[in-house]
This record gives C-alpha cells, sequence and structure tokens, in this order.
C-alpha cells in the first residue's frame, strides 16, 4: 500500500511540477521531476530513494563536470600545434578513464542499496526521462 501512495505521490508531483510553468521548467523542477521519474521506474522504497539519493547525486555531479572539463577541451585543431593537439587528445582520454573509474564507485556504492538489475536500468531509465523531456518541449514549442 505505501509503494502504491509513494508512485502515485511521485507521479503527480512530477506532473504536477512539469505543467506549473508554459515553456521550460527550471532547473529545480527537472531536477524534482527527474527524481520522481527515476523513483518510480525503479521502484525504489523510501529507505532505498534516501540512500540511493546522495550516491547518485555526489556520481552525477562528478560527471557533470567532467564532461564540462572535455567540452572545454574542444577546439578544432586549426590554431594548435600537432603536439598541442596530441595534449588536447591525451587530457581527453585522461578525464574518460577518471569517468569510467568514478562510475566503477558509483556501482559499488550503489549496490549497497539497489539490486545490480536495477542499476543496470539505471542508464536506460535516464535516457528515457530525457527523450521525455525533449518531446515535451518540442510539443510545448509546437
Amino acid at each position: 500500500m505505501k509503494k502504491i501512495i509513494l508512485l502515485l505521490f511521485f507521479g503527480l508531483f512530477s506532473l504536477s511540477v512539469l505543467a506549473q510553468r508554459p515553456g521550460r521548467p527550471d532547473r529545480e523542477q527537472l531536477e524534482a521531476a527527474r527524481i520522481a521519474f527515476i523513483t518510480t521506474r525503479l521502484d525504489l522504497s523510501p529507505d532505498q530513494a534516501q540512500k540511493f539519493w546522495p550516491i547518485f547525486n555526489e556520481f552525477n555531479n562528478q560527471r557533470n563536470s567532467k564532461l564540462r572539463e572535455i567540452a572545454g577541451l574542444s577546439n578544432d585543431g586549426s590554431d594548435l600545434s600537432d603536439q598541442e593537439a596530441k595534449a588536447l587528445i591525451k587530457k581527453r582520454f585522461d578525464i574518460q578513464k577518471t569517468m569510467i573509474e568514478d562510475e566503477i564507485v558509483f556501482v559499488e556504492k550503489a549496490s549497497s542499496v539497489l539490486s545490480y538489475n536495477q542499476i543496470l536500468k539505471l542508464n536506460q531509465i535516464n535516457k528515457d526521462f530525457t527523450r521525455q523531456m525533449f518531446q515535451r518541449q518540442r510539443r510545448g514549442n509546437n
């Protein structure tokens, strides 16, 4: 019974958050909707959710930071020497290796809260949420 109430709450909350403003939802609303979506799709108990989200948020913040760092390395190579371009490529690979190491640590930590099946589903659920948000945004702009 608690799970049904929790699922209904998260479902209604995410819909109300997205329906409050026309156009693009702000960062807080988007984050709340993402949390509700993932929590519901992974069927997290309240105890699991309480333990999982700090682990996920830490990993996600690290990941986003490293993605921004990689984006900052972008250059078309036209004004770089071959050595400078090589150094940028090496730096990008080093960051990507660190991202893989971070993901390994995340899976180890998350496995204390979630099953490996839930962890495996997490990436697809995140993609589904992003796709759903893009579709809603497109429909709102047409």
